[in-house]
Protein backbone atom coordinates (compact mmCIF):
# COMPACT_ATOMS: atom_id res chain seq x y z
CA UNK A 1 0.00 0.00 0.00
CA UNK A 2 1.55 3.13 -1.01
CA UNK A 3 1.84 5.95 1.76
CA UNK A 4 -0.86 8.44 2.57
CA UNK A 5 -0.24 12.05 1.43
CA UNK A 6 -2.15 14.93 3.34
CA UNK A 7 -1.55 17.98 0.49
CA UNK A 8 -2.63 21.21 3.18
CA UNK A 9 -3.75 24.04 0.90
CA UNK A 10 -5.09 21.44 -1.40
CA UNK A 11 -7.60 23.16 -3.11
CA UNK A 12 -6.09 26.04 -4.17
CA UNK A 13 -3.45 26.81 -7.39
CA UNK A 14 -0.83 25.03 -6.71
CA UNK A 15 -2.01 22.84 -4.45
CA UNK A 16 -4.75 21.55 -6.76
CA UNK A 17 -2.12 20.42 -9.78
CA UNK A 18 -0.23 18.58 -6.83
CA UNK A 19 -3.32 16.38 -5.61
CA UNK A 20 -3.90 15.90 -9.55
CA UNK A 21 -0.39 14.62 -10.08
CA UNK A 22 -0.33 12.81 -7.29
CA UNK A 23 -3.91 11.44 -7.70
CA UNK A 24 -2.46 10.24 -11.51
CA UNK A 25 0.40 8.98 -10.12
CA UNK A 26 -1.85 6.39 -7.99
CA UNK A 27 -1.09 7.97 -4.65
CA UNK A 28 -3.59 7.86 -1.69
CA UNK A 29 -4.28 11.61 -1.34
CA UNK A 30 -6.03 13.54 1.40
CA UNK A 31 -6.68 17.59 1.35
CA UNK A 32 -7.25 19.11 3.78
CA UNK A 33 -9.16 22.41 3.33
CA UNK A 34 -10.98 24.75 5.67
CA UNK A 35 -13.93 23.95 3.97
CA UNK A 36 -14.11 20.34 3.15
CA UNK A 37 -17.33 19.58 1.43
CA UNK A 38 -16.98 22.46 -0.76
CA UNK A 39 -13.28 21.32 -1.50
CA UNK A 40 -14.85 17.78 -2.73
CA UNK A 41 -16.35 19.49 -6.25
CA UNK A 42 -12.54 20.20 -7.34
CA UNK A 43 -11.93 17.11 -8.07
CA UNK A 44 -14.48 15.45 -9.90
CA UNK A 45 -13.99 11.51 -10.53
CA UNK A 46 -10.99 11.46 -8.26
CA UNK A 47 -11.20 8.99 -5.10
CA UNK A 48 -9.88 11.28 -2.75
CA UNK A 49 -10.13 11.83 0.87
CA UNK A 50 -11.54 15.32 2.31
CA UNK A 51 -10.56 16.62 5.73
CA UNK A 52 -11.47 19.89 7.33
CA UNK A 53 -8.24 21.80 8.63
CA UNK A 54 -7.47 25.36 9.00
CA UNK A 55 -3.44 26.43 10.05
CA UNK A 56 -4.50 28.90 12.49
CA UNK A 57 -6.09 25.72 14.82
CA UNK A 58 -3.78 23.40 15.91
CA UNK A 59 -6.51 21.24 16.97
CA UNK A 60 -8.04 20.66 13.34
CA UNK A 61 -4.56 20.44 12.13
CA UNK A 62 -3.93 17.34 14.61
CA UNK A 63 -7.29 15.60 13.39
CA UNK A 64 -6.24 16.04 9.60
CA UNK A 65 -2.45 14.66 10.11
CA UNK A 66 -3.64 10.96 11.98
CA UNK A 67 -2.41 8.30 10.16
CA UNK A 68 -0.94 10.03 7.53
CA UNK A 69 2.60 9.23 6.18
CA UNK A 70 3.53 12.30 4.16
CA UNK A 71 2.42 15.91 4.16
CA UNK A 72 2.33 18.61 1.69
CA UNK A 73 2.36 22.03 2.84
CA UNK A 74 1.15 24.35 -0.02
CA UNK A 75 -1.49 26.55 2.49
CA UNK A 76 -2.17 29.61 1.18
CA UNK A 77 -4.39 32.45 2.43
CA UNK A 78 -7.51 33.99 0.08
CA UNK A 79 -6.56 36.23 -2.59
CA UNK A 80 -3.13 35.95 -1.65
CA UNK A 81 -0.88 38.37 -2.10
CA UNK A 82 -3.66 40.74 -0.75
CA UNK A 83 -3.37 40.34 2.89
CA UNK A 84 -6.71 40.97 5.05
CA UNK A 85 -5.22 41.38 8.56
CA UNK A 86 -8.72 41.73 10.17
CA UNK A 87 -9.19 37.99 9.00
CA UNK A 88 -5.83 36.99 9.92
CA UNK A 89 -4.93 36.12 6.47
CA UNK A 90 -1.52 37.44 6.07
CA UNK A 91 1.75 35.75 5.16
CA UNK A 92 3.24 36.52 9.01
CA UNK A 93 -0.10 34.36 10.32
CA UNK A 94 -0.48 31.68 7.09
CA UNK A 95 2.93 30.95 6.39
CA UNK A 96 4.63 31.52 9.18
CA UNK A 97 2.77 30.58 12.36
CA UNK A 98 0.57 28.31 10.42
CA UNK A 99 3.72 26.06 8.93
CA UNK A 100 4.80 25.97 12.38
CA UNK A 101 1.43 24.39 13.43
CA UNK A 102 1.15 22.01 10.81
CA UNK A 103 4.90 20.81 11.77
CA UNK A 104 4.15 20.20 15.36
CA UNK A 105 0.99 18.32 13.95
CA UNK A 106 3.31 16.31 11.80
CA UNK A 107 5.50 15.72 13.96
CA UNK A 108 2.80 14.21 16.72
CA UNK A 109 1.42 12.39 14.02
CA UNK A 110 4.46 10.93 13.26
CA UNK A 111 5.02 11.76 9.63
CA UNK A 112 7.25 10.12 7.88
CA UNK A 113 8.04 13.39 5.05
CA UNK A 114 7.36 16.94 5.03
CA UNK A 115 7.21 18.69 1.74
CA UNK A 116 6.86 22.76 1.72
CA UNK A 117 6.49 25.20 -1.17
CA UNK A 118 8.30 28.28 -0.19
CA UNK A 119 9.29 30.88 -2.32
CA UNK A 120 12.54 32.07 -4.50
CA UNK A 121 13.74 34.48 -2.53
CA UNK A 122 13.46 33.46 1.01
CA UNK A 123 15.67 34.73 3.73
CA UNK A 124 15.83 35.50 7.08
CA UNK A 125 17.14 38.70 6.29
CA UNK A 126 14.69 39.64 3.26
CA UNK A 127 13.75 42.67 2.92
CA UNK A 128 10.14 41.49 1.58
CA UNK A 129 8.08 40.27 5.05
CA UNK A 130 6.71 37.96 2.78
CA UNK A 131 10.05 35.99 2.20
CA UNK A 132 10.91 36.58 5.72
CA UNK A 133 7.35 34.76 6.35
CA UNK A 134 8.71 31.83 4.56
CA UNK A 135 12.32 31.60 5.64
CA UNK A 136 10.22 31.05 9.15
CA UNK A 137 8.27 28.10 7.97
CA UNK A 138 11.23 26.80 6.38
CA UNK A 139 13.00 27.06 9.46
CA UNK A 140 10.58 25.17 11.08
CA UNK A 141 10.31 22.03 8.37
CA UNK A 142 14.41 22.13 8.83
CA UNK A 143 14.60 22.03 12.67
CA UNK A 144 11.63 19.34 12.87
CA UNK A 145 13.53 16.25 12.56
CA UNK A 146 11.57 14.93 9.85
CA UNK A 147 12.53 13.98 6.29
CA UNK A 148 11.92 16.91 4.02
CA UNK A 149 12.01 18.59 0.91
CA UNK A 150 12.09 22.77 0.96
CA UNK A 151 11.15 23.56 -2.82
CA UNK A 152 11.10 27.29 -4.22
CA UNK A 153 9.28 27.82 -7.32
CA UNK A 154 9.72 31.38 -8.64
CA UNK A 155 6.77 33.05 -10.43
CA UNK A 156 4.76 30.06 -10.95
CA UNK A 157 1.86 30.15 -14.09
CA UNK A 158 -0.93 27.80 -15.45
CA UNK A 159 -4.60 27.80 -16.04
CA UNK A 160 -5.62 28.72 -12.70
CA UNK A 161 -3.46 31.39 -11.59
CA UNK A 162 -4.44 34.89 -11.06
CA UNK A 163 -1.50 36.65 -12.12
CA UNK A 164 -1.34 36.52 -15.96
CA UNK A 165 -4.47 35.15 -16.61
CA UNK A 166 -5.72 39.14 -15.09
CA UNK A 167 -4.13 40.41 -17.98
CA UNK A 168 -5.39 37.96 -20.59
CA UNK A 169 -8.75 38.68 -19.41
CA UNK A 170 -8.49 42.40 -19.94
CA UNK A 171 -6.86 41.01 -23.52
CA UNK A 172 -10.58 39.61 -24.20
CA UNK A 173 -12.22 43.01 -24.26
CA UNK A 174 -9.89 45.89 -24.45
CA UNK A 175 -7.68 47.35 -27.13
CA UNK A 176 -4.58 47.15 -24.90
CA UNK A 177 -3.07 45.65 -21.85
CA UNK A 178 -2.11 47.57 -18.80
CA UNK A 179 1.16 46.33 -17.12
CA UNK A 180 2.58 47.72 -13.58
CA UNK A 181 5.65 48.88 -13.00
CA UNK A 182 8.89 48.88 -15.23
CA UNK A 183 7.33 45.49 -17.15
CA UNK A 184 10.24 45.83 -19.45
CA UNK A 185 12.93 45.28 -16.12
CA UNK A 186 11.16 42.83 -14.34
CA UNK A 187 12.97 39.97 -14.36
CA UNK A 188 11.15 36.24 -14.03
CA UNK A 189 12.00 32.43 -14.75
CA UNK A 190 7.92 31.77 -14.80
CA UNK A 191 7.98 27.94 -14.25
CA UNK A 192 4.74 26.20 -15.20
CA UNK A 193 2.65 25.07 -12.09
CA UNK A 194 2.68 21.16 -13.84
CA UNK A 195 6.34 20.86 -13.43
CA UNK A 196 6.48 22.22 -9.89
CA UNK A 197 3.55 19.48 -8.89
CA UNK A 198 5.56 16.92 -11.17
CA UNK A 199 8.70 18.05 -8.40
CA UNK A 200 6.72 17.65 -5.43
CA UNK A 201 5.52 14.11 -6.49
CA UNK A 202 9.32 13.36 -7.05
CA UNK A 203 10.38 14.64 -3.77
CA UNK A 204 7.89 12.50 -2.09
CA UNK A 205 9.48 9.30 -3.74
CA UNK A 206 13.31 10.43 -3.90
CA UNK A 207 15.81 9.89 -1.18
CA UNK A 208 18.20 11.96 -3.25
CA UNK A 209 16.52 15.13 -2.28
CA UNK A 210 16.18 14.45 1.57
CA UNK A 211 16.81 17.46 3.78
CA UNK A 212 17.42 19.51 0.55
CA UNK A 213 15.97 23.07 -0.40
CA UNK A 214 16.10 23.52 -4.06
CA UNK A 215 14.99 26.01 -6.49
CA UNK A 216 12.24 25.49 -9.45
CA UNK A 217 12.49 28.52 -11.80
CA UNK A 218 11.40 27.75 -15.99
CA UNK A 219 14.42 28.15 -18.43
CA UNK A 220 13.58 31.11 -19.82
CA UNK A 221 14.54 34.64 -18.50
CA UNK A 222 12.04 36.61 -19.47
CA UNK A 223 10.86 40.53 -18.73
CA UNK A 224 6.83 40.54 -17.42
CA UNK A 225 6.07 42.39 -20.93
CA UNK A 226 7.94 39.55 -22.66
CA UNK A 227 5.47 37.08 -21.13
CA UNK A 228 2.38 39.14 -21.75
CA UNK A 229 3.83 38.96 -25.17
CA UNK A 230 4.01 35.61 -25.83
CA UNK A 231 1.12 34.66 -24.01
CA UNK A 232 -1.01 37.03 -26.71
CA UNK A 233 0.85 35.86 -29.15
CA UNK A 234 -0.06 31.88 -28.78
CA UNK A 235 -3.71 33.14 -27.73
CA UNK A 236 -3.19 34.64 -31.40
CA UNK A 237 -4.05 37.97 -30.45
CA UNK A 238 -1.91 41.60 -30.62
CA UNK A 239 -2.88 44.26 -28.18
CA UNK A 240 -0.64 47.24 -27.16
CA UNK A 241 0.66 46.97 -23.77
CA UNK A 242 0.96 50.23 -21.70
CA UNK A 243 2.70 50.55 -18.41
CA UNK A 244 0.98 52.01 -15.41
CA UNK A 245 3.66 53.72 -12.83
CA UNK A 246 4.25 51.55 -9.79
CA UNK A 247 4.20 55.06 -7.86
CA UNK A 248 0.90 55.61 -9.29
CA UNK A 249 -0.67 51.90 -8.77
CA UNK A 250 0.25 51.89 -4.75
CA UNK A 251 -1.25 55.23 -4.48
CA UNK A 252 -4.26 53.74 -5.78
CA UNK A 253 -3.80 50.66 -4.36
CA UNK A 254 -3.80 53.11 -0.55
CA UNK A 255 -7.18 53.80 -1.50
CA UNK A 256 -8.67 50.80 -3.01
CA UNK A 257 -7.44 48.28 0.47
CA UNK A 258 -10.39 50.54 2.47
CA UNK A 259 -12.58 49.21 0.33
CA UNK A 260 -14.60 45.29 1.31
CA UNK A 261 -12.66 42.81 0.20
CA UNK A 262 -8.99 44.39 -0.40
CA UNK A 263 -9.10 44.42 -3.95
CA UNK A 264 -5.51 45.77 -4.06
CA UNK A 265 -2.42 46.93 -1.63
CA UNK A 266 0.14 48.77 -1.51
CA UNK A 267 2.33 45.76 -0.55
CA UNK A 268 0.48 43.97 -3.37
CA UNK A 269 1.99 45.81 -5.87
CA UNK A 270 4.85 45.37 -4.69
CA UNK A 271 4.57 42.13 -4.22
CA UNK A 272 3.81 41.37 -8.26
CA UNK A 273 6.06 43.76 -9.62
CA UNK A 274 9.22 42.17 -7.61
CA UNK A 275 11.64 40.07 -9.58
CA UNK A 276 11.32 35.92 -9.39
CA UNK A 277 14.50 34.15 -10.44
CA UNK A 278 15.35 30.23 -9.61
CA UNK A 279 17.82 27.71 -10.79
CA UNK A 280 16.03 24.89 -11.92
CA UNK A 281 19.40 23.07 -12.45
CA UNK A 282 19.43 20.67 -9.08
CA UNK A 283 15.72 20.03 -9.69
CA UNK A 284 16.00 18.39 -12.74
CA UNK A 285 19.20 16.85 -11.55
CA UNK A 286 18.05 15.37 -8.61
CA UNK A 287 14.39 14.94 -9.03
CA UNK A 288 14.83 14.12 -12.63
CA UNK A 289 12.02 16.78 -13.56
CA UNK A 290 12.42 18.56 -16.79
CA UNK A 291 10.65 22.45 -16.33
CA UNK A 292 9.13 23.46 -19.42
CA UNK A 293 9.99 26.42 -21.75
CA UNK A 294 6.97 29.52 -21.31
CA UNK A 295 5.80 29.14 -24.71
CA UNK A 296 5.73 25.19 -24.53
CA UNK A 297 3.50 25.56 -21.71
CA UNK A 298 1.14 27.88 -22.58
CA UNK A 299 0.45 26.24 -25.72
CA UNK A 300 -1.13 23.21 -23.68
CA UNK A 301 -3.84 25.30 -22.29
CA UNK A 302 -3.91 28.71 -24.34
CA UNK A 303 -3.76 27.97 -28.01
CA UNK A 304 -6.62 28.69 -30.23
CA UNK A 305 -8.45 24.96 -30.92
CA UNK A 306 -8.50 24.14 -34.41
Amino acid sequence: MSDKVLVAGGTGFVGAAVVRELARRGRDVVVMSREPERAGRRFPGLAIEFRPGDVRDLETLRESARGVDVVVGAVQFPNSPIENPRRGYTFEAIDGAGTERLVQAAKEAAVKRYVYLSGAGAAPDAPQHWFRAKWRAETAVRESGIAHVILRPSWVFGPEDVSLNRFLAMARFLPFVPLIGDAARQRLQPVFVDDVAAAVAAGIESPAADNQTLEIGGPDVLTMKEIVRTALDVMGKRRVLVSVPRGFMKLAAAGLQLLPGRPLTPAAVDFITTDALADPAAVQELLGVEVRPLREALETYLAPSG
